[in-house]
């Protein structure tokens, strides 16, 4: 089985990078099972003193894999999605996503847990949960108490398609960059590699005191929601409608 997820360790920084190009690095069940080896693995790594989550490709992810998704277990999807989610929340270390492409739905959500998100010039984003029946919920733990909330409405709202720039007003990015990812990435891995493992362990707690909040408090009823949807007739008219690549019956 070749694998979906690299792991590579290098100058105290351990980088995954999301390699399953062929499906737009999409959530597949063996895709969150090698994330979350490798992200264990970082995490009990003493000489590892930051993450950098990356990806191949044109796409960062795009989201669920929504061949898996019409499954007999429509609640199977989001835990996972929850999980991965809050183990980069809860990481002992600094995780700095990093987007050349596209990003799309549940990959947002691993993008906005990230305590730092760098955009390159060609990203774009898109919550396209509500063209297909369903909603952006579980995606919404880190990223409601991080992005500006209007610019929520819109965006959750419309299904629209936005870039870098934007991402980076609203919150939803750290950083919209131009030029290359390592020049970008270069001063905030040497700021890591600078500082005590307990002083990056014990700030991250501080910073991500609100996010992990949410998590206790919504997680268990986001994702029920969000399980309730992907079973509905509704997401599932829009889920095949996205395979087919036609538009879903109440398209207008």
């Amino acid at each position: 089985m070749t694998a979906l997820v690299r792991y590579e360790v290098a100058e105290a920084v351990a980088t995954l990078t999301l390699d399953s190009p062929n499906n737009r690095n999409a959530l597949s069940a063996q895709l969150m099972d090698e994330f979350e080896e490798a992200l264990a693995e970082a995490g009990k790594d003493p000489e590892v003193r930051a993450v950098v989550l990356a990806h191949t490709g044109r796409v960062f992810c795009s989201g669920m894999d929504l061949s898996e998704a019409t499954g007999s277990d429509p609640a199977a999807g989001p835990r996972r999605l929850v999980g991965l989610m809050r183990g980069i929340v809860e990481l002992a270390k600094p995780v700095v996503g990093v987007t050349t492409g596209h990003v799309r739905a549940g990959g947002l959500g691993l993008l906005g847990a990230c305590d730092l998100a760098l955009a390159g010039p060609e990203s774009t984003f898109a919550f396209t949960e509500v063209r297909l029946g369903l909603a952006p919920t579980v995606i919404s733990l880190p990223l409601l108490p991080r992005i500006d909330p209007r610019a929520a409405g819109r965006w959750y709202l419309t299904g629209e398609k936005f870039g870098a720039a934007e991402a980076a007003r609203i919150g939803l990015v750290t950083l919209a960059f131009e030029g290359g990812a390592e020049e970008a990435l270069a001063p905030l891995l040497d700021a890591f590699r600078a500082a005590s493992p307990q002083g990056l362990s014990e700030t991250k707690r501080l910073v991500t005191a609100g996010v992990r909040q949410v998590f206790e408090r919504d997680a268990e009823d986001f994702a029920a929601q969000s399980a309730r949807l992907f079973a509905s007739e509704e997401a599932r008219e829009g889920m095949r409608a996205f395979l087919e690549r036609r538009a879903p019956r109440w398209a207008r």
